[in-house]
């Protein structure tokens, strides 16, 4: 359902296309040999092909390629088997050449389509133009020195993925549900790590507004937006600006804009460039790229079950709801854990073990799953202690938190605090005549019609086993000697 916006003269509708830039994993850089690895010491990554010194040429990285064409399988895409490399001419400070090496009348993948979730449990397609290689450029930083802005080139020439979307967005809750969606993909892939923070993923939002069903208003592209949640704020404060321009007779002017997360606004970087304005042509350092349709195929064998897939098959395989299978799909890790810890255990229980007890002590520690105390195997295990009795669901929480503390089995816990639950009945029966000896006049009250104080006397029975009487047990003991 399309988010539509009330203005003082009536409803507006938004419409987003987002081109996304996505670092490629990959050890070195798309045309050299430098190392492409993040958090190096600014300019010791920088070969003389990076640095663009005269007379160096480029060299195309095999891995490179593999992981895009990874990329386009992940995303249902037509895998174009003839690409090229053309020269797209801008100039900026961080860009040692004077141009980018960049794909655009060919690149290497073509339309595609990507299905999203979103919250209100309805589901979208949305369409992908095309996926294109190109090399980073540098980056200018303006924060070192008061009157000097500094330029490190170690991000030069690193391999990016540009994806292109169909403009069938139509607000800020399907594109973060889009961008999710997508860097999930890419993770599930391994062809990008999806570290928004670190820059290796950016978003470049383009949006206009209109009346629903009109022709498309004029867009205005919001650069290197680089986490959800300043997609979302800057789709909100963008379409408010140019509905606001509009109703008050202005016109909105085709440009690229930044959004500043400090200011909470966007604002004019400058006017937007046209493709003809970057003079594209051929590459003459590179020839056409031509791929084997046995080469693609190969690849195609080696992609792993993707987010979709893994969904639903979690709703069939472990009668999982859809948003239970939603979350523990999200990360692939978190997914592996889920089915380690659900081999041959209730795969319901462990569902819900790991979203409300694991992740809400992992979401407060800011910490993955994979740095969890508590192994995949140790919380199935514990979740097989609360099936066949030897704890109840309320001591598996205290089980579960020296578990989280200490890194050990729930058996072993369990065995040194003595926390085993009792099932003989025996004991049980003993504990329960004590409780009812010791409380005549509320048995009489109960015999004389108050119901409720059932759960006066299993708290007490409770109370006296120290919490590990059989619960069920408990119910039919007591409901005996009370009837």
């Amino acid at each position: 359902m399309a988010d539509l916006l009330k203005g003082e003269t009536g409803e507006w509708e938004m419409v987003i296309g987002m081109e996304i830039h996505a670092q490629i994993t990959a050890k070195s850089k798309l045309f050299s040999g430098a190392s492409a690895a993040f958090g190096a010491e600014p300019n010791s990554q920088v070969s003389l092909v990076d640095a663009a010194m005269p007379g160096m040429l480029p060299t195309l990285n095999a891995h490179c390629v593999e992981q895009a064409v990874r990329t386009g399988l992940g995303l249902k895409a037509q895998i174009n088997h003839r690409s090229v490399f053309e020269r797209k001419n801008y100039f900026y400070p961080d860009l040692p050449q004077g141009y980018q090496i960049s794909q655009y009348l060919h690149p290497i993948v073509g339309k595609g389509a990507v299905e999203i979730d979103l919250p209100d449990g309805t589901s979208k397609t949305v369409g992908i133009t095309r996926l294109h290689l190109e090399q980073d450029a540098g980056k200018s930083l303006h924060d070192q020195h008061p009157s000097k802005s500094f330029v490190d080139l170690n991000r030069s020439g690193c391999a990016l993925m540009e994806i292109v979307s169909e403009p069938d967005l139509r607000g800020p809750d399907e594109s973060t549900a889009y961008l999710a969606k997508l860097r999930m993909i890419l993770q599930y892939l391994g062809t990008c790590n999806g570290n928004m923070e670190e820059g290796s993923m950016r978003a470049d939002v383009n949006l206009s507004v209109r009346r629903p069903g009109d022709k498309l208003g004029t867009r205005c592209e919001i650069k290197n937006v680089n986490s959800l949640k300043a997609v979302q704020m800057a789709i909100e404060y963008e379409a408010r600006r140019q509905i606001e321009i509009i109703e008050g007779g202005g016109k909105i002017n085709q440009e690229t804009r930044l959004w500043d997360p400090n200011k909470g606004e966007t604002r004019s970087m400058r006017s937007k460039e046209e493709a003809h304005d970057y003079r594209y042509f051929p590459d003459p350092d590179l020839l056409p790229l031509e791929l084997d349709n046995k080469w693609i195929e190969s690849i195609k064998q080696t992609l792993p079950e993707l987010p979709d897939d893994k969904k639903h098959r979690f709703m069939k395989d472990y009668g999982l709801s859809s948003y239970d299978a939603s979350v523990l799909i999200a990360e692939r890790s978190r997914a592996d854990f889920y089915e380690t810890a659900a081999a041959g255990r209730d795969s319901k229980m462990v569902a819900n073990w790991i979203l409300n007890e694991l992740l809400g002590l992992m979401n407060k520690e800011g910490k993955a799953i994979t740095e969890s105390p508590v192994s995949a195997k140790q919380l199935g295990d514990l979740t097989g202690l609360i099936s066949d009795n030897t704890i109840s669901g309320k001591i598996a929480k205290e089980v579960f938190a020296l578990m989280y503390e200490t890194g050990k089995d729930p058996s072993v816990i369990v065995e040194e605090k003595g926390l085993k639950q009792v099932t003989d009945t025996g004991a049980i029966e003993k504990i329960v005549d004590e409780v009812l000896a010791e409380n005549q006049d509320k048995v009489a009250e109960y015999k004389g019609g108050k119901d409720k104080l059932f759960g006066f006397f299993v708290g007490q029975v409770m109370k006296k086993s120290g919490g590990k009487a059989n619960p069920a047990m408990l119910n039919d003991l007591l409901k005996k000697k009370l009837s």
